[in-house]
């Protein structure tokens, strides 16, 4: 297992982290004594870097985390958020000074911890300078509740503007051959300012794995249901090109899985992909975790940005910071690849979610 030192921290982490997410909801059923399992397979394996969110399963997802790690704790760097805030069928975003505190309090009750080693806010509040949410986010650290704080989907000018007020560990966005958003802006900034880019769903939410070929086996409870990706004619679109990625991966003697993964890992040092293993997973899938080492060549290949069918989330919304788009401004639309035109944008200065959409 490779292991390298996540942004401007002293946090030595697995270059593959465990996200827990969908182990409480978002993709279909789940099974709480498969998912420890499975935490505790993956840390066997040598990974140890979990990441979860108080938001997934209204905090069911930290205390399944919690509940299997209680006896590891030593071993793992744990990372959650806070800031999406599910009241019923909504979601609000809070990133206000005394919510800072709340939260946090709730998390390491939940997770059964003392210290949150990466604390990231999940969202930007737009009605909460970020000046004002990493202050708060700062005063943790010196209160020793937090390691090292980090942000989740933010634009280049909302990174400089916080990294001014306290550093900033880690940016999480979603990055794989699927989506490829980080390169036009964002992630030329972490690497200026020294911020380690964790990578969410790597595998294109399964897609990428070449093991999704039917919209119908999605169950109903299943997010992806509302994903323009997943659905219609885009589907349809999305499935010849996770073809050209199985040919190649069949070159490259590796499942699909493997080489998006490998790709990931070679686009630097200060890459982490955060990837799950569906409790429905193929073997292959499962052996993803097991062979991190990249397959062959695989990082010569370098993919056009074809044109992939639909956006990331089933709702427009600004997600970018006034004054810093990223959206491609012919369009209006994201760009991101094996990649079409996604519909929101990086940050959240002006954005509210439903519950059809997945953090």
């Amino acid at each position: 297992m490779n292991f390298q030192k996540l942004g401007n921290s002293d946090l030595l982490i697995s270059r593959i982290g465990l996200g827990c997410m969908g182990m409480s909801e978002f993709y279909g059923p789940h099974d709480d004594a498969v998912s420890v399992a499975a935490i505790d397979r993956a840390l066997d394996l040598g990974l140890n870097f979990l990441d979860t969110a108080d938001a997934y399963g209204r905090g069911q997802n930290e205390e399944l985390v919690g509940q299997a790690i209680k006896d590891r704790r030593d071993e793992i760097v744990l990372a959650t958020k806070f800031g999406i805030v599910r009241e019923g069928e909504e979601r609000s975003i809070n990133g206000s000074p005394a919510y800072v505190k709340t939260a946090r309090e709730a998390s390491l009750r939940r997770l059964g911890i003392d210290t949150i080693d990466l604390y990231y806010l999940h969202r930007v509040d737009p009605q909460t300078p970020i000046e004002e949410t990493v202050g708060a986010m700062a005063d943790l650290v010196q209160a020793g509740k937090v390691r090292y704080i980090g942000l989740s989907e933010v634009a280049s000018g909302t990174l400089r503007r916080a990294m001014a007020i306290h550093p900033v560990t880690a940016l999480q966005s979603e990055y794989s051959l699927w989506s490829r958003d980080p390169e036009d802006d964002v992630f030329a900034t972490c690497r200026e300012l020294g911020v380690g880019l964790v990578a969410y769903s790597p595998l294109g939410r399964g897609f990428l794995t070449g093991s999704v070929t039917r919209f119908e086996d999605f169950t109903a409870d299943d997010w992806r249901r509302t994903n323009p990706r997943f659905q219609g004619d885009n589907f349809e679109a999305n499935l010849a090109l996770v073809e050209k990625i199985k040919r190649l991966a069949a070159d490259k003697g590796c499942t699909p899985a493997q080489l998006a993964l490998a790709w990931l890992l070679a686009q630097g040092d200060d890459v982490f992909p955060i990837r799950h293993a569906p409790q429905g997973a193929s073997r292959g899938e499962r052996r993803c975790l097991k062979r991190q080492a990249e397959p062959r060549g695989a990082h010569r290949h370098q993919p056009h940005r074809a044109q992939k069918s639909g956006g990331r989330y089933a709702l427009l919304g600004r997600r970018h910071a006034p004054g810093q788009p990223l959206a491609d401004r012919r369009s209006g639309h994201r760009r991101s690849p094996i990649s079409s035109h996604s519909t929101i944008s990086f940050n959240s200065s002006n954005h509210t979610m439903t519950d059809s959409e997945t953090p």
